[in-house]
């Protein structure tokens, strides 16, 4: 089992470009702008930034700071193709220089628009390629029940949800092409090797099936859990969409899950209100006296498909099994929690994992933010990455 820790951070900015590799006509060849997300993940060392605790905001801080360049500017006096995954390969170079640890950064992304952008992903090792991975995000309004859940279960009744798809494609980039650099991620494209419209196009047909229907009446949908959803879009996708990576199926605002042709990974967020206080943050820091934090705690979980219930772990009874461990973090000081020294995101993490271990064990990786975008994420992944696939974004 390999424990791995990233802090992450994230930052707006509004910028203009125009793609101008792209055919004749098409609008993104037009100058015009967006309002852009930037991530990062960063494995840095305790201490850094000042004070064992310091890490995530001083990485938000270094974030801000390599992207404000970019920040109401015209992307294309910065890079000759502005694309996102170009941006991407900016701001990952930037990133690394300025922590003088390029190895230190394990993904960033760009989000363009609500419902597309791309993740640059390091290798596994020191030498493995860096891949890029371009996602788009599509709607359904649709009802379903589980056919094999208890009679008392809510969810053997008929209900519905405005369920979200998140298709993870990854960009084709020849093996003789090198190192990704600005250039070569520049002739990917706006969107990727496949590009918008061709996506829309493989996508519309299963919309039509889908959409504004009760999925337990779609052929091989008769038990429509998320698990099953994934799949069967894998199925109809992967054929005509080789390059796709996974499919994600967002059932709830808090729950879903991640399939990618072997594994499923499901999800549950949950928030809790605590207060605390960084005893490690130096006399005069704001962090040392007592404050607050609004948490939004996301479990992962992977488990083999229950072939009979059609999920891996009901998201029910994650839930019923962590309520013991969110009433001990909900609307309570959390440096009274008992071997919790210092509550800092990455040590209320390592708590957190502690005390799930026992109850649920699937659960291999936790994402824990403090404020939008900005904490860590812990992983202890029992499963090989992908049996040898590339590995996919975090």
């Amino acid at each position: 089992m390999s424990e791995r820790l990233f802090h992450l951070a994230e930052a707006p900015f509004q910028a203009a470009r125009r793609i101008a590799a792209l055919a004749p006509g098409h609008r993104a060849g037009r100058l015009h702008g967006h309002s852009f997300s930037a991530r990062a993940l960063a494995e840095l060392p305790p201490g850094w930034g000042g004070f064992d605790g310091a890490e995530t905001e001083a990485l938000d801080v270094l974030l801000k700071r390599v992207i404000d360049p970019l920040d109401y500017a015209d992307l294309n006096a910065h890079l000759p193709l502005p694309t996102d995954a170009s941006l991407a390969v900016w701001l990952r170079t930037r990133l690394g220089n300025a922590l003088q640890a390029p190895a230190a950064i394990a993904q960033v992304g760009i989000q363009s628009t609500a419902d597309q952008g791309v993740e640059l992903v390091d290798g596994e090792a020191p030498g493995d390629d860096q891949r890029v991975y371009w996602w788009r995000r599509f709607e359904l309004e649709a009802a379903h029940r589980l056919v094999n859940v208890p009679a008392d279960h809510p969810c053997g009744r008929m209900h519905g949800h405005g369920f979200a798809v998140r298709l993870l494609v990854a960009l084709d980039r020849s093996s003789d092409q090198g190192p990704i650099d600005d250039a070569a991620s520049g002739q990917i494209g706006e969107s990727g090797a496949l590009g918008d419209a061709q996506l829309d196009a493989l996508w519309a047909p299963l919309h039509e099936r889908l959409d504004h229907r009760c999925l337990n009446d779609v052929p091989g949908l008769e038990n429509p859990t998320s698990e099953r959803l994934a799949h069967w879009l894998w199925e109809r996708l992967k054929p005509q969409l080789p390059a796709l990576a996974q499919v994600s199926v967002y059932e709830t605002a808090t729950a879903g899950c991640h399939y990618d042709g072997q594994t499923y990974r499901i999800w549950k967020e949950m928030r809790f209100e605590s207060a605390l206080r960084l005893r490690n943050a130096p006399d005069g820091d704001a962090r040392r006296r007592l404050h607050g934090h609004s948490y939004r705690l996301r479990l992962h979980l992977t488990a083999p498909l229950d072939e009979v219930l059609g999920w891996t772990v009901d998201y029910g009874d994650v839930k019923r099994l962590f309520k013991p461990v969110y009433d001990e973090l909900d609307h309570h000081e959390l440096n009274e929690l008992e071997q919790l020294s210092d509550p800092s995101a990455a040590n209320l993490a390592l708590w957190i994992r502690e005390q799930v271990v026992g109850s649920l064990p699937q659960v291999d990786r936790l994402e824990l933010t403090e404020r939008k975008g900005r904490g860590v994420l812990l992983s202890w992944d029992a499963v090989a990455p992908s049996n040898g696939k590339p590995r996919l974004p975090l």
